[in-house]
């Protein structure tokens, strides 16, 4: 396939996802649901909406405008996919096969039905691109790897791929801003960047820096909108779980009676739960980001205030060349070449 006609089959994609029917998304929802408990129909929705925007043709030109995308001998590429949130493993899919190298896939078996759905939609669209793309179980005989996972599986991933270029990603999450001057729709962004996703994504804040005499209360009460996520039995379970541990071990905390607030140094919180420190000029804030930058996947704050920080509300929708850990994919592939 050339160039031109791979682009063209992602915006196929695009449009595929932009026109999904409401049995459609009815039938795709639960068997998503059924394999993973923690997405809901909302959730998925997000997803879908999400990658639906962002594939059009002005943004995959954008997004690809630098690189070759013509190796002369394509690489098999594995892909070891993460499942926590849905559709979490399509840019990884995406980059290779714009890239114009193959897809050699091991799927999480908590995110099979809507990456099945995908590459179903990309073989209707250009059947062509889609035989790039192998399911396997193991990863023999590839050139390269991509691989996400948790920081135990990592330090695994590094070892047995050592010796081939790889991409491995990690534990990371995001952060918050605050200033003083946000207001009610301020704090309700923030929320969506917090709760999307039941905070397991790496794009959900679990930190927040305030100014040192900030009303914790303000911030408490803005976020009351999103109460009804307690209703999800896991969410739920982590909540009363968190709390008890905080209670029986005197640890102070306040509790808005559906998430917890805990002031610490620390950086990645347990589900239900936010962290938060303060801080008493710009200059502080900077070196204790610093301190953070290996575990950072974005900054959020009002109106994108903060250096190289995006609006609040918009962590959980990036775009093309937003990377993960901020390892440009498409220049690794390209490297293959």
């Amino acid at each position: 396939m050339t160039v031109e006609e791979r682009k063209k089959a992602i915006e196929a994609l695009g449009e595929r996802l932009r026109n999904v029917t409401d049995d459609e998304f009815e039938q795709l929802s639960l068997q998503a649901i059924n394999q993973n408990t923690w997405f809901t129909k909302d959730n998925v929705k997000s997803a879908i909406n999400a990658w639906a925007k962002s594939l059009t043709l002005a943004k995959i030109e954008q997004w690809t405008k630098d690189f070759s995308l013509s190796p002369k001998a394509p690489k098999q590429v594995g892909l070891i996919l993460a499942g926590n949130i849905p559709l979490v493993g399509l840019h990884d899919l995406l980059s290779v096969l714009i890239s114009g190298h193959h897809a050699a896939v091991k799927f999480s078996s908590q995110d099979k039905a809507l990456m099945q759905f995908v590459i179903s939609s990309l073989n209707e669209a250009a059947p062509a691109i889609a035989e790039r793309i192998q399911l396997v179980e193991q990863m023999k005989d590839v050139d390269a790897v991509i691989a996400t996972g948790s920081d135990n599986t990592a330090r695994y991933f590094k070892q047995y791929f050592g010796n081939k270029p790889h991409i491995i990603r990690q534990n990371r999450t995001s952060i918050g801003i605050l200033n003083g001057k946000e207001n009610e729709t301020d704090i309700k962004g923030l929320g969506i960047d917090v709760f999307t996703y039941y905070g397991l994504g790496c794009r959900n804040v679990s930190k927040i820096f305030i100014p040192k005499d900030f009303d914790l209360v303000k911030l408490i009460d803005g976020l009351m909108p999103f109460q009804a996520i307690i209703e999800h039995h896991k969410f739920n379970n982590n909540y009363d779980y968190n709390k008890s541990i905080y209670l029986v071990n005197g640890e102070p905390h306040l509790d808005s009676g559906f998430f917890l607030m805990r002031e610490t140094k620390e950086l990645i919180s347990p589900i239900s739960v936010i962290y938060y420190e303060r801080y008493d000029n710009e200059a502080q804030l900077a070196l204790r980001l610093a301190a953070f930058t290996e575990k950072t996947q974005c900054i959020v704050s009002k109106d994108a205030w903060y250096p190289n920080s995006l609006a609040f509300g918009k962590a959980q929708t990036p775009e093309l060349w937003d990377y993960a850990d901020g390892v440009n994919t498409l220049e690794f592939l390209s490297s293959l070449n």
